[in-house]
């Protein structure tokens, strides 16, 4: 698989809530931060949102947004309107005048990714995607967007199912969208994948984690010298190249033990350490407890779990 799609089957992205959000007349809300993938696609209607100190965004019929990490929001009617503490709800929810045919309509809700390698997700995007339905050009986007829209206005059987389908593609192509402003992006796989000769790197690292892969060797693929094929790494994916392939290593690790039922020196020839010794004093170095505590803390859901899948 290419890169992009390695970590996509990591993270095993899936929906586990979406719901109507409407309104009517002036109203505003604001939510504390959730740290889950969120997202949102006007059906009707149009409202603005605010996420920390920045400018409020202005959200129009058919636009879609994407917040990697939820954090702390606002949405409301116009500038200016109160905006009142709203309390996570997975039903219906209702702003604004109660009475009355809705002036504005939303599905909003929230993706669940695999928590031990969550912050992959986190390192690919930018704080927020705005997908806007009046720019054009964002064909397959749009035509998901459309199908999304199509849905939650029918009554059809299969429509939770179909939905949650639908919703998990959106989020595969918010990914790889090329619309995202490249200026925007942090440092990264995303803009690795953007330039030519990093991507070529990259692909090569992803096809053979087990490779001895050497600065040298992945210099000569990017058709760059040593120092400045590292420096240009360093500046886009935010990490030297050999640091990469440590952190992808030891995400396929974590990934792998969660599921269980692979021998400890198996997965280390897989992913390409001489020995389980080897791999094992990696992983503490890395994690912070050793691959078979980790396993076990996965199993049982244990504190110790937890606290090896936020330092992973």
């Amino acid at each position: 698989m290419d890169p992009l799609s390695d970590i996509i089957s990591l993270l095993r992205p899936h929906t586990v809530l979406s719901k109507p959000i409407t309104g009517r007349g002036d109203w505003g809300v604001r939510y504390a931060a959730y740290r889950q993938p969120g997202f949102a696609i006007v059906l009707d209607g149009q409202c603005w949102l605010a996420i920390d100190k920045a400018p409020p965004v202005l959200l129009a019929r058919g636009d879609f947004v994407l917040l990697p990490s939820t954090p702390a929001f606002a949405m409301f009617s116009r500038p200016g309107v109160d905006c009142v503490a709203g309390t996570p709800s997975d039903t219906e929810v209702r702003h604004g005048d109660p009475e009355g045919e809705s002036d504005f309509r939303m599905l909003g809700g929230a993706f669940q990714i695999e928590p031990v390698n969550a912050p992959l997700l986190l390192a690919l995007l930018p704080g927020i995607i705005h997908v806007r339905a009046a720019n054009g050009g964002t064909g397959r986007l749009s035509r998901v967007i459309d199908l999304i829209m199509e849905e939650c206005r029918a009554d059809r059987p299969g429509r939770d199912m179909i939905l949650a389908r639908l919703l998990e593609i959106m989020l595969v192509e918010c990914l790889r969208w090329q619309g995202i402003d490249g200026d925007s992006l942090p440092a990264g796989l995303l803009a690795g994948m953007r330039d030519p000769a990093l991507a070529k790197v990259l692909g090569a690292i992803h096809a053979d984690v087990r490779a001895g892969w050497t600065v040298g060797d992945l210099a000569q693929l990017a058709g760059m010298s040593r120092s400045a094929f590292a420096v240009r790494f360093v500046e886009t994916l935010g990490c030297a190249p050999i640091e990469y392939l440590a952190r992808w290593r030891m995400a396929l690790a974590q990934d792998a033990l969660s599921r269980g039922g692979k021998p400890l020196d198996r997965l280390a020839e897989e992913i390409g350490y001489e020995s389980a010794s080897a791999f094992s004093t990696a992983f503490r170095r890395r994690i912070g407890v050793s691959p078979g505590a980790f396993a076990r803390s996965r199993r049982t859901g244990s504190e110790l779990g937890k606290m090896a899948a936020k330092g992973g």
